[in-house]
């Protein structure tokens, strides 16, 4: 039997990461997650999987070779997406030390004590610009530190099998001293794109957010693949409030979505005004297990908690395909080196 790659992930969430990168083949060592109900998902879904509920600042300060049973470069890949908080740039050169009491720091900490084969850092696609890419510059400064070349790209779950238009930043390191046989590339685009049609057959029943009298009223009102500019002016201008002044197209008010089109980026709420996802044919957002499927999770995953934590995790994740198709370009990567 050829023995699985082996990852640890951090920040885990509900799993949509670990999910998809161990469809693609890899075997999880240890998942650190600090949500309770998060972790509890996890437990759930996978009783053999190692989740760490605790706060990562903690499990990064301990021994990790002896925390997860392996040592110093065996380690295949690290993956998750840390929360990157604004650094602080003091007119100082930022190293690692800087970014303490970051979400980050701790993520590139794993990477210094464990030094993987590859890691898999992902994050929103906003991260690129913030600060005016002073942030990313920082935190692939610092992967660079570590020991490791960097490839980014923004992927959108559209294109690798995924109803759902979501933009996510992904950088692959490679470690320094295996970058000339390892020669990652990111997976290729699906030429099928998937809509809601497609996604929405037979999906099991499960709990749903409501609207409000109010709002199912006016909801009513609009045409599928519609939004508020799609109905009466006035009754649009007194649901809106101050909105009506905004600047912008406001999009995302009254937004009704079409089963002829992918849906519009899962969120982790599903009643927010200015980012309403109605049901195509039906007047109320999307059922738990609408949104998992539309997240391309599998029925059989189960999550738990209240209904707003659902909702949270579920918003959260990374699509479980986009995860995939990400690890089996890995997979490919690191079995370059191993035929090497």
């Amino acid at each position: 039997m050829i023995e699985k790659y082996k990852s640890i992930e951090l920040f885990a969430g509900a799993g949509g990461l670990a999910l998809g990168l161990e469809m693609a083949g890899f075997e999880h060592i240890g998942l650190v997650e600090f949500d309770k109900s998060a972790a509890n998902t996890l437990r759930l879904n996978r009783p053999n999987w190692n989740v760490l509920c605790e706060d990562i600042e903690i499990v990064a300060s301990r021994n990790l070779e002896k925390e997860f049973g392996i040592k110093k470069y065996e380690l295949d890949l690290l993956s998750g997406g840390a929360p990157c908080q604004s650094f602080s740039y003091a007119g100082k050169r930022l190293g690692l030390e800087d970014t303490r009491g970051t979400m980050f720091y701790h993520y590139a900490t794993f990477l210094k004590k464990l030094q993987p084969k590859m890691f898999l850092f992902e994050n929103v696609k906003g991260l690129l610009n913030h600060d005016k890419g002073k942030t990313f510059k920082t935190i692939c400064d610092i992967f660079e530190e570590q020991g490791y070349k960097i490839n980014y790209s923004v992927l959108n779950a559209l294109d690798y099998g995924v109803a759902q238009k979501r933009e996510r930043l992904i950088v692959i390191g490679v470690r320094n001293d295996l970058s000339e046989k390892v020669k990652f590339q990111f997976p290729k685009k699906h030429e099928k794109k998937l809509v809601l049609r497609d996604i929405l057959k037979d999906v099991p029943e499960s709990e749903c957010a409501k609207y409000s009298k109010e709002k199912e009223e006016i909801f009513k009102l609009v045409p599928a693949g519609g939004y508020w500019k799609d109905i009466d002016p006035n009754i649009a201008k007194k649901y809106m409030k101050s909105c009506w002044f905004m600047e912008g197209g406001r999009t995302g008010i009254l937004r009704r979505l079409s089963l002829d089109e992918p849906c519009l980026t899962v969120l982790t709420t599903p009643q927010m005004k200015q980012t309403e996802r109605c049901h195509p044919t039906e007047v109320r957002p999307f059922t738990i297990r609408e949104n998992a499927r539309i997240q391309s999770f599998p029925d059989k995953w189960q999550f738990t908690g209240t209904i707003a934590s659902k909702y949270r995790q579920i918003g959260n994740a990374v699509p479980c395909n986009l995860a995939k198709e990400i690890g089996i370009s890995i997979i490919k990567a690191l079995g370059e080196n191993d035929n090497g």
